[in-house]
C-alpha cells in the first residue's frame, strides 16, 4: 500500500498492511534523532523518511503585514499571542505570558488586529499536494482549539469563566478565530484540487483525571462551533481527526453525531483513555491516532521497557484495523534518542497485519 492507501484504509476502521506511523517532537529530540540517523539538521523531510511516517501536511503561508509588534523579551505572534522563552534542564519552550485581552470587553475584542484569510498566500497548495501524493494530506492542523487559543489571548482562568457565564466577549473572540480559520481551511481545500485526505482539528477538553469543562457546556458553546468545519469536511468527501488531550472519551458520542472519524492523542494515564477501554468502548465508531505516551516509558523506562508498551498497545488496538501509531503529544526532549529508535523500529516489526 501507500501512505495515504494505508491511512485511509485504517481510517475507514479496517486492516492495511500495516499501522499508519506519524512523528511529532520537541526540537531537541529532534535534532538528535538527525543526528543518530545521520542527518543534516534542517532535513526533516529525511527523518520522516527513515521513521517511516505516512502523514504529511499543506497549508498557506502568512504573507500579510505583521499585526502586533515584538516586545522586549517576548515575541507576538500575528493574532497577538504573546510568548517568552522558558528555559527547563532538557531544553526550553516559548510558553505564553501577558493575555492582552484578558480584560477586555466586546468592543475591543471587535477591533482587535487579526490575520485576514486574503493575507494567507494558498499557490503553493497544489504542489505540495502533488509532491506529496503517495501520502496523506492533512489540510487543517490543529484548526479551531477554543480553550487553548482563546486562553492564549485571555488566560486560562477568564477563558474557562467565559464559557461559563456566556461571557460574550469570550465567545466572540472563539468566534472571529474560528470563522478566519474555517475560510482559510476552505480556500486551502479549494487550492488543493483534490489533494488534501483530511482534516485534523483540535480542542483539549480533559485533565488527567476529568473533564475541563462540562457535556453541557461542551454541547452549548464548542460542539456549534466546530460543527461548520465538518461540515466543509463531509462537502469535500473527507474524513475528520480530532486532537483532544486528556480525560476526553466523555465526548466521543457526540465527536460520531458530528461526523469525526479519528480521535487523537489518547493519553493512556488519562481516566477512560486506556487503550482497551478505548477499543472496547469506541472501536466500532471511531478510528485512532496515538496512545504511545509522551510520560510513559518511552520517556523515563529502558529500551526494552519503550519496545514492550509499543507492542502491548499494538496488540490492543490492530485487531480490525483503525489504528494509528503515533505518540500522544510531542516527544519530549529529556526522552532518550535509544527510546524513541525502538519505538519506531517496533511499529515496523510487530505493527504488521
Amino acid at each position: 500500500m501507500t501512505s495515504k492507501e494505508r491511512v485511509l484504509t485504517a481510517f475507514a476502521r479496517q486492516e492495511p498492511d500495516r499501522v499508519p506511523i506519524n512523528y511529532h517532537a520537541n526540537p531537541g529530540i529532534d535534532r538528535r534523532l538527525k543526528a543518530h540517523f545521520g542527518l543534516a539538521a534542517d532535513d526533516d523531510e529525511g527523518l520522516r523518511l527513515r521513521l517511516g511516517v505516512d502523514f504529511r501536511g499543506v497549508g498557506a503561508r502568512y504573507v500579510g503585514p505583521k499585526l502586533h509588534a515584538d516586545y522586549a523579551d517576548r515575541h507576538v505572534d500575528n493574532w497577538g499571542i504573546r510568548t517568552r522563552y522558558i528555559e527547563h534542564p532538557s531544553g526550553g519552550y516559548w510558553d505564553f505570558c501577558d493575555f492582552p485581552l484578558q480584560d477586555a470587553d466586546e468592543d475591543m475584542v471587535a477591533r482587535w488586529p487579526m490575520p485576514s484569510p486574503d493575507d494567507y498566500d494558498y499557490s503553493g497548495v497544489a504542489e505540495a499536494c502533488r509532491r506529496y501524493a503517495d501520502f496523506a494530506m492533512n489540510g487543517a492542523a490543529g484548526f479551531g482549539d477554543i480553550i487553548n487559543g482563546n486562553g492564549f489571548l485571555r488566560g486560562m482562568e477568564q477563558t474557562l469563566v467565559d464559557l461559563a457565564t456566556d461571557e460574550p466577549a469570550g465567545l466572540l473572540l472563539a468566534d472571529r478565530r474560528m470563522a478566519i480559520q474555517l475560510e482559510v481551511t476552505r480556500r486551502i481545500l479549494e487550492a488543493a484540487k483534490g489533494g488534501v485526505d483530511f482534516l485534523w482539528l483540535g480542542e483539549d477538553l480533559g485533565t488527567q483525571l476529568a473533564p475541563i469543562i462540562s457535556l453541557r457546556t461542551f454541547r452549548k458553546h464548542i460542539r456549534p462551533r466546530y460543527q461548520p468545519f465538518c461540515d466543509l469536511a463531509r462537502a469535500y468527501g473527507l474524513p475528520v481527526m480530532m486532537h483532544t488531550c486528556g480525560s476526553s472519551s466523555w465526548a466521543y458520542d457526540d465527536f460520531v453525531e458530528m461526523g469525526i472519524h479519528v480521535v487523537d492523542t489518547l493519553q493512556p494515564e488519562a481516566r477512560d483513555m486506556a487503550p482497551a477501554y478505548l477499543k472496547q468502548r469506541f472501536g466500532d465508531r471511531l478510528a485512532f491516532h496515538g496512545c504511545i505516551s509522551t510520560a510513559g516509558p518511552v520517556a523515563y523506562g529502558t529500551e526494552e521497557e519503550a519496545r514492550a508498551v509499543c507492542r502491548e498497545t499494538l496488540e490492543i488496538m490492530m485487531p480490525g484495523g483503525g489504528y494509528c501509531f503515533a505518540p500522544t503529544h510531542a516527544l519530549q526532549d529529556n526522552t532518550p534518542t535509544e527510546n524513541v529508535v525502538a519505538m519506531y523500529e517496533t511499529a515496523h516489526t510487530a505493527g504488521r497485519y
